[in-house]
């Protein structure tokens, strides 16, 4: 036998593997699964990482969608000190896993996140950090974020920014329509005051005129790449002010001169991003903006109220899988101004995320509009059935594997995730 022979092939073969083989090495795992300690840190860590330039990938539907990257020390100690579980995963471990995501006949897949994305929350004059649950996220989970508000935005500074989320603003200029109950307490006028200074300062004469042109800038955000995503009151009252761009639909307790008697026949729906052929409310004795939302009468008693998310393809729809990432398809429900929204209202070309089965409640929906996304999440606070102005803060310390804030973590990661498989 000819061993020089033989043995050639072998040794080339070694020789090309050699440098694949020197590449191979361990992975740190984070489950998103119930063995994860503190899901909402978890987001935190990953965000972190990539600000570090390390490459991370989220697994679809993987362990609750579970993140993996290169294993160092540094990543290590830092899931440590922030009391985040991790798993050390050898290179064939970390090679099962892939393939096993990766398997044609299983609804899973992974997604590389590449940059971290730069955040804006859009927040007032006078805010406190509880008033937000998204605030109250990005501060528990340890992710940078900057605040905006109108002058920012009329200024163009939106472009800055790669993620934009909308406090529980009122884009109407309606005030929250807390005249009914709280015309006369000083945090109400304070705000009022507040809103027409701004107002005045940006050239307006009303403040319904100026959120409106905010609504605007917004809109040009998304058209250009941007992710807006809403809670509350900012979702519903969004639209209203892009449908109603050319009529007055203020009462005169908010704005001095009457509404326009035929606004309701001039809203235009096709400047809206998700909801169309919505009445609106304008009696400011009345705290509601529209028939978009969900009454409680119509959600009934706390102990029913959940709402469960749609299972979508991670290998064909990329972007609502990764928005839908839990460990738990069922999760509780919680108030709001604007709790959820009538699905008759919402634009075909909108996807629902989440809702209430056997109703026609909507709680969670997204959808692109340019080059852009948006996404409307229903309720003020996951943990907080029925915040209440002047309520204390949530402890996320309590809540830390909450499924109702994982999903506004979701939202913030999402723009992290490769482009071109976003387009797939």
């Amino acid at each position: 036998m000819n061993v020089r022979k033989f043995l050639l092939p072998l040794v080339t073969a070694l020789l090309i593997l050699a440098p694949a083989l020197s590449f191979a090495q361990n992975k740190l795992l984070i489950p998103m699964d119930l063995d994860q300690t503190d899901h909402l840190k978890a987001y935190g860590i990953t965000f972190w990482a990539l600000q570090k330039g390390l490459a991370v990938d989220w697994l679809l539907n993987y362990r609750g969608g579970s993140f993996m990257a290169d294993y160092s020390d540094l990543l290590a100690a830092e899931c440590r000190i922030r009391g985040v579980s991790f798993e050390t995963v050898d290179a064939s471990g970390a090679q099962s896993i892939y393939a096993l995501v990766q398997q044609a006949d299983k609804n899973m897949d992974v997604v590389k996140l590449e940059k971290a994305p730069k955040i804006a929350v859009y927040i007032p004059p006078g805010f406190q950090p509880w008033d937000d649950a998204v605030t109250l996220a990005l501060q528990y989970a340890e992710v940078p974020y900057e605040s905006v508000w109108d002058d920012e935005v009329m200024a163009g500074k939106l472009s800055q920014y790669d993620w934009l989320h909308l406090h529980h603003e009122d884009f109407t200029g309606q005030y929250g329509k807390f005249y009914g109950n709280y015309s006369a307490a000083p945090w109400y006028q304070a705000q009022v005051r507040t809103l027409e200074a701004e107002a005045k300062k940006l050239g307006f004469t009303k403040v319904s005129e100026e959120k409106k042109a905010v609504a605007r800038k917004i809109k040009e955000f998304v058209a250009n790449g941007g992710f807006m995503f809403a809670m509350c009151s900012a979702t519903d009252t969004y639209d209203i002010a892009l449908a109603s761009e050319n009529d007055d639909i203020c009462d005169a307790v908010f704005d001095g001169d009457p509404i326009d008697p035929n606004f309701q026949k001039k809203l235009n729906y096709s400047k809206t991003f998700a909801f169309e052929n919505f009445k609106v409310d304008p009696n400011p004795f009345m705290y509601e903006f529209s028939d978009i939302d969900v009454q409680p009468n119509e959600v009934g008693p706390k102990e029913n109220d959940y709402f469960t998310l749609f299972d979508f393809s991670a290998k064909y729809d990329p972007v609502p899988t990764m928005l839908t990432q839990d460990h738990t398809n069922v999760v509780k429900g919680f108030m709001g101004q604007t709790t959820a929204f009538h699905k008759e209202l919402i634009k075909k070309s909108v996807t629902i995320l989440g809702e209430r089965e056997g109703t026609d409640q909507v709680k969670y929906l997204y959808s692109t509009y340019g080059r852009g996304f948006f996404c409307f999440y229903g309720g003020h606070d996951p943990e907080d059935y029925t915040h209440q102005v002047g309520d204390p803060p949530t402890d996320l310390r309590l809540h830390k594997n909450s499924p109702g804030y994982r999903l506004i973590l979701n939202n913030v990661l999402f723009p992290a995730a490769k482009k071109r498989k976003l387009k797939t």
